[in-house]
């Protein structure tokens, strides 16, 4: 018997992908679309950090979710440790637009235009994320700030919001990276969570998956906690892998024992 139909779950506990209905909403998820919706009415440049599985991706889609997409166009692109070009290709397939041009010249000019299109034509506001700009590399950063430029710089059309670990913001400290530093109105750090509003999320996520009742002891969730560093990624397996060891246990509560048998398993 599987630990889902031990416990009486209707669906996979602990997702991390979740709808934006279904996310917790939490204060750092607020701040994080405040800032978000800030930053789009100035067509600035946003930051949003936080340490791997600090809720980053889960708070900027949360955030998205709020926009009607008659009147926001997103354009979500994932940072790799490669060229502008690369990057440029990325945000072209977001339009549709596959191409394996090395010309930085013609991938800037069509990216332009299809920015120019979503506002002149479409009325569609575009909103660019970067997600992991962390590996981004510092002559992609001096590169990145000419696309938010039209009409000689008179039109803030192209709001970016970069999201990527602590580093990130070093990154943009650079000398060299001042042009699109420059331009950065907004700054949010996702912090670890604690203990109290671990429990809230994990409550929140057995009641998401089907089960309304607490099955998870105090010192399960302190050892929770701890064990993932208040990291809501690292807590989600943790969780999970509890609930596995519970029902091999043939038990409907979760102890700390359990959690300390998930946490050898994943280290």
């Amino acid at each position: 018997m599987s630990y889902r139909t031990f416990f009486g779950f209707k669906k996979e506990p602990f997702s991390s992908d979740l709808d934006s209905d279904s996310v917790l909403e939490t204060e750092a998820l607020k701040a994080v679309h405040k800032r978000v919706e800030y930053v789009m009415r100035l067509g600035a440049i946003g930051l949003v950090t936080g340490e791997v599985g600090a809720g980053k991706s889960t708070a900027l889609r949360w955030t998205v979710g709020k926009f009607h997409p008659s009147k926001h166009k997103i354009l979500w692109v994932t940072a790799g440790s490669g060229s502008i070009l690369e990057l440029y290709r990325q945000l072209l397939a977001e339009f549709d637009i596959p191409t394996a041009s090395s010309s930085k010249a013609f991938l800037t000019r069509i990216i332009r235009e299809q920015i120019v299109n979503c506002i002149s034509q479409l009325h569609v506001q575009p909103l660019l994320i970067i997600d992991e700009a962390s590996l981004l590399r510092i002559e992609v950063f001096r590169e990145l700030h000419t696309l938010t430029q039209f009409q000689g710089d008179s039109k803030p059309w192209l709001p970016i919001i970069l999201v990527g670990q602590r580093s990130l913001a070093d990154n943009l400290l650079h000398r060299t990276v001042s042009p699109l530093s420059s331009r950065i109105v907004a700054r949010t750090h996702l912090e670890a969570v604690n203990r109290e509003d671990m429990e809230r999320y994990i409550n929140h996520h057995l009641t998401v998956a089907g089960l309304k009742r607490p099955i998870y002891e105090s010192n399960a969730i302190t050892a929770i906690h701890q064990g993932s560093g208040g990291l809501y990624r690292r807590a989600n397996n943790l969780a999970r892998g509890a609930l596995i060891s519970a029902s091999a246990d043939q038990t409907l509560k979760v102890t700390a024992e359990h959690v300390r048998q998930a946490d050898s398993e994943l280290i």
